[in-house]
């Protein structure tokens, strides 16, 4: 199986971002990363909260998603995907705020595609710290997601940032990668 999607899945501040731009500097070629915090990004202001149809952040850390943001997900997922069946390979840093359901949903866009599932962990009071540190999240989101988002997902590799510095789950990652282009 030839890897053109690698999709790495966690919580907040588990350490994906970390791990991609990692894997872009070990992985031969290039491997551009797309994640959720680039959607969220992306949506104007007027998405920025759930009652409005879009996505929000409450005061505790937890994320409501509404239809509108939910369709823009899709459409987003599948938009990755094509990039994939035109010759790029990719990074996708995703969070699976509906466990097994969101796995669905990449499975669906992605079919057809060599993918490589892995499952990004890291212990929640060390994501708490790292969300602290960074100052751009809500404070509980990291705690709030940390196992959530693996419920019902199956990896095909999993890595634990908790003690495990990203270059060197990288490397780990990279070299399935390579064992399966072999």
């Amino acid at each position: 199986m030839t890897v053109r999607v690698i999709v790495l899945n966690g919580g907040s501040s588990s350490g994906k971002s970390g791990i991609a731009r990692c894997l872009q500097a070990v992985l031969p070629g290039t491997w551009p990363a797309f994640g959720a915090d680039t959607l969220v990004e992306a949506v104007p202001a007027s998405l920025r909260q759930a009652e409005t149809g879009g996505i929000g952040f409450g005061a505790d850390g937890q994320v409501s998603v509404g239809d509108e943001f939910r369709a823009l997900d899709v459409a987003w997922s599948r938009g990755v995907a094509e990039r994939a069946r035109a010759g790029a390979r990719i990074v996708v840093d995703e969070v699976f705020l509906g466990g097994a359901a969101s796995q669905d949903r990449w499975r669906t866009a992605l079919e057809g595609l060599g993918v490589l599932w892995v499952g990004v962990r890291c212990e929640s009071a060390v994501a708490a710290g790292r969300e602290v540190a960074r100052g751009d999240r809500v404070p509980g989101m990291a705690a709030a997601q940390a196992e959530l988002v693996h419920r019902g997902v199956v990896y095909d590799l999993e890595v634990d940032t908790t003690r495990t510095e990203s270059m060197e789950c990288a490397r780990m990652i990279a070299a399935r990668v390579i064992a399966a282009q072999a």
